[in-house]
């Protein structure tokens, strides 16, 4: 007699549903996605993959920019290059669209099925989409977020945008006013003023980036700032409307700040309104995000959630991580709970910034020591003209055991591996700085920080 596959049903077709669709696919269950948008969700359809490839091209034109240092000069008096907007924002929808569709093949191939529409919960093992019910074992919450926009402010889709509209326009902003100077919005400010926008950066904060290592956030800062890009500090942005053929940002303050379009980047607001969770018993946080344990489990049993719906550590790896543990743990399997200590996380400026473990904060009244090595005193990064950037190391003083690290440097979304793999196998300074890296290379910077905290045996001389 055949033992009945578990049923798994799951709203939302992201990150977090999508790999835990696998997972369950793998396993043997019955899987089940209901998906609104399109397979990849807003990750990978209007978030992380449209506006990585328009920093793509940014990143080019930062490069250009530079040649002169490295010998490279323009031809018979050639005009420096130039974006063609179209086919820019051509290439990002495109490449959304068709990392949206591997998506799809590989669920279609691991035979999971994709209802398209919009799904909620009738009761704490039944999703409902359409016309269909679909009875489940577990249930997996996986509809993301949204962004957040300033009362009185809402975005028009033509000069007052969020960054899932940015990429419908015909031309480059002429200037752009990039309102909230987190993540999102430094990596938008540094992408167009590279595209040749003139940027103005709104800070409510006294500088950018203000919840990331400070060192960090000072280079990216200085930076933008010698680009050409005007950043105001402690500048509490209250409100943005149409002026004529551009817009009026009002500050907290009374000053007026005019441009051609504002970009609002002012944080996101979680996608579980109008879902049935309330009336599952599901409980939501004030902010109405899902409350979720280390295992994804919601205070409903067999329902889980992962991604951004639950708040934590907004990050599709973080997301994805979650809908794997949730089906780990849904069919039996060993798991282990979600560690954000080990979480390696990257804002996509240029350069970028790199961070995986405890943070220079945390580590300055502890048992740990710290070294900070500039970028500008490695071979390679000399060779390529790089000059702003560092690497840092936290580790235990005691048993030298890394703890963390900082990564500011071209592709530092690269580089920061080899800390993470110390941070999570609990390596030493000592097993790195005996590790060989190629020189020369920005990786060799990683292992010479970790010789600087090398502790010398005990007896040895001075």
């Amino acid at each position: 007699m055949s033992v009945p596959r578990a049923r798994i049903a799951i709203i939302g077709g992201g990150p977090g549903g999508y790999e835990a669709a696998l997972v369950a696919a793998q396993l043997g269950a019955e899987v089940t996605v209901v998906e609104r948008e399109g397979l990849g969700g807003a990750c990978v359809l209007t978030d992380c993959v449209p506006s990585k490839t328009l920093i793509a091209t940014s990143g080019l034109m930062t490069a250009m920019a530079g040649g002169a240092d490295l010998g490279i000069g323009r031809r018979d008096g050639n005009e420096p290059a130039a974006i063609d907007a179209a086919r820019l924002y051509a290439r990002v929808r495109a490449l959304a669209r068709a990392q949206s569709a591997d998506v799809t093949a590989r669920l279609a191939a691991e035979g999971v099925k994709v209802l398209s529409g919009a799904g909620r919960l009738a009761g704490p093992r039944t999703v409902v989409a359409g016309d269909t019910e679909i009875e489940a074992d577990a249930v997996l919450i996986a509809t993301g977020a949204e962004p957040r926009v300033l009362p009185g402010s809402e975005p028009d889709g033509e000069r007052i945008l969020t960054w899932r509209q940015i990429y419908d326009l015909a031309e480059l902003p002429e200037e752009l006013i990039v309102v909230g100077s987190g993540v999102t919005g430094a990596e938008f400010a540094g992408a167009y003023q590279a595209l040749g926008s003139q940027v103005t950066l709104v800070s409510s904060r006294d500088r950018v980036l203000p919840h990331e290592d400070a060192d960090a956030a000072a280079v990216v800062e200085d930076v933008f700032r010698r680009r050409g890009m005007t950043v105001l500090g402690r500048s509490r942005a209250t409100g943005v409307r149409r002026a004529g053929m551009g817009v009026e940002v009002e500050l907290q303050d009374g000053r007026l700040l005019h441009g051609s379009h504002c970009l609002l980047t002012v944080g996101m607001v979680p996608c579980t309104r109008g879902l049935g969770l309330a009336e599952a018993g599901i409980a939501l946080d004030e902010r109405n995000f899902v409350v979720v344990d280390k295992v994804s489990r919601t205070s409903v049993p067999g329902v889980y959630a992962a991604g951004d719906c639950t708040g934590v550590l907004m990050l599709a790896s973080v997301a994805a991580m979650q809908g794997r543990i949730a089906m780990w743990h849904a069919l039996g399997e060993a798991v282990n709970p979600l560690r954000l200590s080990n979480v390696a996380a990257t804002i996509f400026t240029e350069p970028e910034i790199a961070t995986v473990g405890v943070t220079e904060q945390a580590v300055a009244a502890g048992d740990a020591v710290v070294v900070k090595l500039p970028l500008a005193t490695n071979a390679r990064a000399k060779m390529q003209g790089f000059e702003d950037g560092f690497v840092k190391l936290f580790a235990r003083r005691s048993s030298g055991i890394v703890l963390g690290g900082v990564v500011v440097a071209p592709r530092a979304s690269e580089l920061i591996l080899a800390v993470s793999l110390a941070v999570e196998r609990m390596l030493t300074v000592d097993q790195i700085a005996h590790t060989f890296a190629v020189y020369p290379s920005l990786s060799g910077s990683i292992t010479e920080a970790a010789r600087r905290l090398m502790q010398p045996a005990e007896g040895s001389a001075d």
